[in-house]
């Protein structure tokens, strides 16, 4: 656990999704970790809702030391300071990258791993990157939480998203908060003994009633350990990767059951099946899933 242990926030998931892309691309280039752009730019500007971004497109709260382009003014550690600002994200980005790979106090943090998540964290704040005591533990748990490290990994050789469809439930550790996955252009969390929609809503930042919708359940329906839980509307088919495949239904499956397997409603594995809510399933019976 890193030093210091942060809720998962919806606002953050969104910004990973739009900009993790962008950020492999600045790691391929410059040989900058991902997860460092990513955190960085999260914790710089507030997923992107600070005024730096929203007004000059700044992500990484860079100021106008040497820069001839257009700048914008914010108060920081003094009143209206003044801040590079660019015509786009991505310009952003690429000169956050080049901020770093061209200065000589950060030239150190280029001989470390792109895996060393840690190490360039601390790097940063060594070098004067920001000012603050707990940046680099800020950055850490950030990455941690929203496990910005499997971005750090080539496309090749990254590990696909957890399938559900194949796998058993394994007890996670037993720490405060849930761990957020992904799965067929969704998130999700195992529940434990004692959860229920309300505290998981408590957690994640979604009202309960949403929650319960997303699942296809009654708001005060008893959760069991190891039960999936997704944190948004389920989709209408199974990841690509079952077109041509067919679920065999084995002892002690429900419709429902599988609809969660595969991360698809209820509603839509019976109309991929032709079938009606009166169908009574039977272990053997093999079931469209895409």
């Amino acid at each position: 656990m890193s030093a210091q242990q942060i809720k998962w926030n919806a606002d953050f998931q969104e910004y990973i999704d739009t900009y993790k892309d962008l950020a492999i691309e600045e790691m391929v280039e410059y040989h900058i970790p991902a997860s460092i752009t990513l955190a960085q730019g999260l914790l710089e500007s507030g997923a992107g809702k600070s005024y730096l971004s929203r007004q000059g497109n700044n992500h990484f709260g860079i100021k106008s030391h040497g820069w001839e382009g257009r700048t914008i003014r914010h108060d920081d550690d003094a009143k209206q300071e003044s801040f590079r600002a660019y015509n786009s994200v991505k310009e952003s980005y690429e000169d956050h990258s080049r901020f770093l790979a061209n200065r000589e106090r950060y030239q150190r943090l280029f001989q470390l791993s792109l895996t060393d998540y840690k190490g360039w964290a601390h790097g940063l704040k060594a070098c004067g990157y920001a000012t603050s005591p707990s940046y680099a533990n800020r950055l850490i748990a950030i990455i941690e939480t929203y496990q910005l490290y499997e971005y750090d990994k080539t496309p090749l050789v990254r590990k696909p998203d957890v399938n559900l469809a194949s796998t058993s439930y394994k007890a996670p550790d037993l720490t405060q908060l849930h761990i957020i996955k992904n799965y067929n252009n969704n998130r999700y969390l195992y529940a434990r003994q004692g959860d229920s929609f309300e505290s998981i809503a408590r957690e994640v930042g979604i009202s309960a009633e949403n929650l319960a919708k997303f699942n296809e359940r009654n708001l005060h329906s008893q959760l069991k350990e190891g039960d999936v839980v997704y944190l948004a509307k389920k989709q209408k088919k199974a990841d690509k990767r079952y077109k041509h495949h067919k679920h065999v239904v084995q002892p002690g499956e429900s419709m429902y059951l599988i609809s969660q397997k595969y991360g698809i409603r209820l509603s839509s594995l019976y109309k991929l099946n032709n079938l009606t809510p009166a169908y009574q399933i039977r272990v053997g019976d093999k079931l469209k899933v895409c």
